[in-house]
């Protein structure tokens, strides 16, 4: 590990246990260099990890700064989606005998925080915390068009659009016309653009802000993906994810 962020660790640990401290306190209780530690401390401070508090002219002590509580809310938010998601995550995969996953948006990615198998002895695998770029795949896609406009513009712009199974290229034009369709239907459908011959279905999960938290994914090999079973898995899974937005404490549905 970098000396600097094993060091920044050990600073921070030391507020588990200490509301404020001041700079000499921090080397008192730590084997950092004052020079040091006080270059962490600036460091800390304008990443608002840690902010500073002025107690007089000549003595300022430091407390965990306000960017912990977001990171609180989110880590929070996440275990929430994850436990509240997954026995009906479970339910679906056994009427369906499906692969189901739960994605979400991390940063510019999608990331795949849960999954449930199928009792098929052909079926797909995705392995918990997998990421893949938004513009493709069912779950990715459905989150990407709940994205505000300008975010959404920017990594359509700035990103290379392909399909993963065969580096086909994807017209700009018409992802941005797919995404508007995605959001107002509330449903995204993706053949072959993860892996070749499979199909994915997808559905918005709300929390009580009306915000898309997830996308709630569904997806296995095509040929299973058709006609009347394909209308089924669309019906049910648009169900289980409203259950879930309303477990979450949505009102919009």
């Amino acid at each position: 590990m970098n000396q600097s962020v094993s060091k920044a660790i050990v600073l921070l640990d030391l507020f588990q246990n200490n509301e404020e401290l001041s700079l000499q306190e921090i080397t008192n209780k730590t084997d950092i260099p004052k020079a040091t530690a006080y270059r962490l401390l600036m460091t800390l401070e304008s990443g608002q990890l840690l902010e500073k508090v002025k107690t007089s002219t000549h003595d300022s002590r430091y407390r965990l700064g306000l960017k912990w509580l977001q990171f609180g809310e989110l880590v929070s938010e996440r275990l929430e989606l994850r436990e509240v998601a997954l026995p009906f995550m479970e339910k679906l995969s056994e009427e369906l005998n499906e692969v189901v996953h739960l994605v979400i948006v991390h940063r510019t990615e999608a990331i795949y925080i849960e999954s449930v198998n199928s009792r098929r002895a052909l079926s797909l695998h995705t392995q918990v915390g997998k990421k893949t770029p938004l513009f493709a795949g069912s779950g990715p896609k459905l989150l990407l068009a709940f994205l505000p406009e300008k975010v959404q513009s920017n990594i359509l712009s700035s990103s290379k659009l392909y399909t993963l199974s065969n580096k086909e290229p994807i017209d700009e034009a018409s992802m941005r016309r797919e995404l508007e369709m995605i959001k107002k239907n509330h449903f995204s459908l993706s053949i072959s653009e993860q892996d070749a011959d499979t199909t994915g279905v997808s559905f918005p999960i709300f929390n009580y802000k009306d915000e898309v938290v997830a996308a709630l994914a569904i997806s296995g090999l095509s040929n299973r993906f058709q006609g009347e079973a394909l209308e089924n898995i669309k019906i049910k899974g648009a169900q289980m994810a409203k259950e879930i937005s309303r477990r979450l404490g949505h009102k919009g549905m």
